[in-house]
């Protein structure tokens, strides 16, 4: 039998969870408390538990997507070892994690400074993940000798511009798209097989 913290825990992670998956879905500038309470099946008291106000309880729903996609990403990045597919899997799971979020969520990040910050973060601290792996592939001669802080520079700008939903508005790409067609465009700029 478990304990009455332990189903505590379980119950938070389920409401997170659920709260994600809803405002992946629908994102949340419409949302009231009441409707969150209403759609999770819970009381306005136990959001209160979660988060002191909606815009806490959005941000802290933010982290949360982002902290269990980055550990899905990391998951996929570790099972590959050449190079130049550990940069295609690295984007390609971003590009996954971000293919099941819808653009009024993306627009409704955009439009909340406290979630817009949470993104940018993870999206720099993607930016540092690919330069890791830029310069560990051009140390294993998997790609040409490119200065990597500049090609990292290169994603950087390009993926705050995806998390600002200003590649969206320039060609329709949705964030997904984007990063798969920034992998398509890093690996063949890199790539020594030419």
């Amino acid at each position: 039998m478990s304990s009455p913290v332990r189903r505590g825990v379980v119950r938070r992670e389920q409401l997170f969870d659920g709260l994600v998956e809803l405002l992946l879905a629908e994102g949340f500038a419409h949302l009231t408390l009441d409707d969150l309470a209403a759609r999770l099946h819970c009381s306005k008291r136990t959001l209160y538990a979660l988060a002191e106000s909606k815009e806490q309880l959005v941000r802290a729903a933010v982290v949360h997507f982002f902290r269990a996609a980055t550990a899905r990403v990391e998951a996929a990045l570790a099972a590959v070892d050449d190079p130049a597919a550990r940069v295609d899997a690295y984007l390609g799971a971003v590009a996954t994690e971000l293919g099941a979020v819808s653009a009024r969520f993306f627009d409704d990040v955009a439009g909340f400074p406290p979630a817009a910050e949470v993104y940018e973060r993870n999206t720099r601290a993607a930016a540092r993940r690919v330069q890791d792996l830029v310069i560990a592939g051009v140390a294993a001669g998997a790609f040409r000798a490119v200065h990597p802080e500049f090609v990292a520079d290169v994603v950087t700008g390009a993926m705050v511009r995806i998390q600002q939903r200003r590649v969206a508005a320039a060609t329709g790409l949705d964030d997904a798209a984007a990063y798969a067609q920034l992998a398509e465009l890093l690996l063949h700029g890199i790539s020594r097989r030419r």
